[in-house]
């Protein structure tokens, strides 16, 4: 963390616990005026704050303890949620959440990488690290959807796909490639946000479609910084200078053309106000199904497929 931004953390924390107390403070007749002046003083540091962040600080913003995940999201904006299980090969992946339900009266399949917020939940949904059969899982509900002519949303946030031996041993490599291609050419509309973190072939899994967006201080690479620097650097101190080379972050995202949106998060991230955050994210969907709807289907496989073949074409000469 840079100084200034030390400097500032710590200046809003000084003014939220000075808010707590005239807020608990009754006897002050002109609290309510000075609380007012404290939250705007606040408001201001934290606009400055976040404006001025490195991109391994955002990092570790999208890695927020208390950052929403997908499970918040998911009560907050889909009604009517009916949750579908299993691939049909091998089992289900509690690191993978698939199912039907209603956003703003719009019918979708929903799928989002699940991260769990106790101990037990992450344990059981392995940090949000989906195996092969998550992968499949998820195609398998994309093909349904497909079928019922229903709009497809993905909620990505991941470190990676799990890297250990069961996985590789049962196709991992291979259940993503795989989702990578169907994706690419199914005849429904298809939305990917990254709302936390867009770790490597665990994000791409799910991450082909007409609308690739993200949110205001999540990020998507590759490799994950302190991967980047152990294998480059042989040394996490240079975890820094891999998140500064890897142009990880949303608004290098968009300069280089990778994601269609930024999406804004609430004043201090969507930490600090997930309700907030949760609106937007449900306006910006139905706003992509409504959009995307309203294109014919040969079009708008064809226009998904150039999106993503111009990825990464550059200009040279001799």
């Amino acid at each position: 963390m840079t100084k200034s931004t030390e400097m500032a953390k710590d200046a809003i924390l000084g003014l939220e616990q000075r808010i707590q107390e005239l807020q608990n403070d009754t006897e002050q007749d002109d609290s309510s005026v000075k609380i007012k002046e404290l939250e705007e003083q606040r408001t201001d540091l934290q606009k400055k704050m976040y404006s001025n962040l490195t991109p391994y600080e955002i990092v570790k913003i999208a890695r927020h303890h208390l950052r929403p995940p997908f499970s918040d999201h998911l009560g907050l904006i889909v009604d009517d949620f009916i949750e579908l299980h299993g691939d049909r090969n091998y089992g289900d992946d509690n690191a993978m959440v698939t199912g039907f339900g209603t956003i703003g009266g719009k019918k979708a399949l929903i799928i989002g990488q699940h991260k769990g917020k106790t101990t037990k939940e992450r344990i059981d949904s392995n940090f949000g690290m989906p195996n092969p059969e998550g992968y499949r899982k998820a195609l398998h509900k994309m093909k349904l959807a497909e079928k019922f002519k229903l709009p497809i949303v993905t909620l990505i946030d991941t470190p990676g796909a799990n890297p250990d031996i069961g996985a590789e041993e049962r196709g991992q490599a291979h259940a993503i490639a795989i989702n990578i291609a169907e994706m690419s050419k199914l005849r429904t509309p298809i939305i990917c946000i990254v709302i936390g973190e867009g770790g490597s072939g665990g994000a791409l899994g799910i991450g082909v479609g007409d609308k690739f967006s993200i949110l205001e201080f999540a990020y998507c690479s590759v490799i994950s910084p302190e991967g980047c620097a152990a294998i480059l650097w042989k040394s996490k101190d240079h975890t820094e200078d891999a998140a500064n080379a890897l142009h990880l972050t949303a608004k290098e995202l968009y300069r280089l053309k990778i994601v269609d949106e930024v999406i804004p998060e609430p004043i201090g991230a969507a930490h600090n106000n997930p309700k907030e955050m949760s609106r937007i994210l449900k306006e910006t969907i139905v706003r992509y199904i409504e959009e995307l709807q309203a294109i014919p289907l040969d079009i708008l496989v064809e226009k998904r497929y150039q999106k993503y073949r111009k990825i990464g074409r550059f200009l040279g000469g001799e």
